[in-house]
């Protein structure tokens, strides 16, 4: 499960570049307002709420959108306090790493579910890994449901920063990371959970002003590693495809990408 690099090692990493929209085609896409999720009180009277109009998914959870983001905080999601807190550097990342979890692809889509995962990435990152809190800055459940991750990662993302992670080898302090539950070795990805990440991606995008062309990797760009799966990485260019034709078209949440289960790979190779 999720095998990222350590917290405790020397990761100067290879910065390179800044790669911008801004720099490449010109003009300034606005970032959107981040809109946490609505406080959950008892999960299961969330999970049970019925399906309310167009952006709410059965489950009762609203659908994420770029639009007006729901990340699900990680008080949330009962985490647990960091070892340290996060570094945060300020300047933004000029990567988005795209990993899978490598863990069981579940069935179930509730809240509870996705915050039981988070919980679980969270303790295999520091009591398995001994890192200092969850390696990737945001976590999406096969349900679509969108989490915080390390400590401090939505402001990060409000302020423009970043909060620096334990991900990728080398290149933890210039790389933003999503993890992906499932293994995508062979089998399709959700649609909910492609549709969130999508949409993630033009988030992050306009957040931090990047070109997804450029910006969009796999967890195996970088390291020896089969994440984020042969099926799911196959699908990169669709994503960055998709996430450039929602950026340069009309801000409507309609615009997001969904279609069938979309592909991954090897069982815990490491969470990602």
């Amino acid at each position: 499960m999720i095998a990222h690099s350590g917290d405790g090692a020397e990761d100067t990493g290879q910065e390179g570049a800044l790669v911008t929209r801004r720099a490449l085609i010109g003009g300034v896409v606005g970032a959107g307002l981040l809109s946490v999720g609505a406080s959950v009180h008892n999960v299961a009277m969330a999970d049970e709420l019925s399906a309310a109009g167009p952006d709410l998914q059965a489950g009762g959870h609203a659908a994420f959108r770029a639009d007006a983001p729901q990340v699900y905080t990680r008080s949330q999601w009962n985490a647990r306090s960091p070892k340290r807190p996060a570094k945060v550097v300020g300047r933004a990342p000029d990567r988005i790493v795209i990993h899978h979890t490598a863990t069981a692809n579940s069935s179930k889509r509730s809240l509870g579910h996705a915050f039981a995962l988070s919980r679980k990435i969270q303790a295999w990152h520091m009591d398995r890994n001994g890192w200092d809190d969850a390696g990737q800055q945001l976590t999406i459940s096969r349900g679509g449901i969108v989490m915080e991750g390390r400590n401090k990662s939505l402001k990060a993302v409000q302020a423009k920063d970043l909060a620096v992670g334990a991900h990728v080898l080398h290149h933890n302090d210039h790389t933003i990371g999503i993890e992906n539950e499932g293994t995508y070795t062979k089998k399709q990805v959700p649609g909910r959970l492609w549709d969130s990440l999508v949409e993630v991606c033009v988030w992050l995008c306009r957040s931090y002003d990047l070109d997804p062309f450029q910006a969009i990797v796999g967890h195996r760009d970088f390291n020896n590693t089969a994440c984020p799966g042969d099926r799911l990485y196959a699908r990169l260019p669709e994503l960055r495809r998709s996430v450039a034709a929602r950026m340069d078209g009309p801000s409507d949440a309609n615009n997001a990408t969904g279609g069938p289960e979309a592909p991954i790979f090897p069982p815990f190779d490491g969470f990602g």
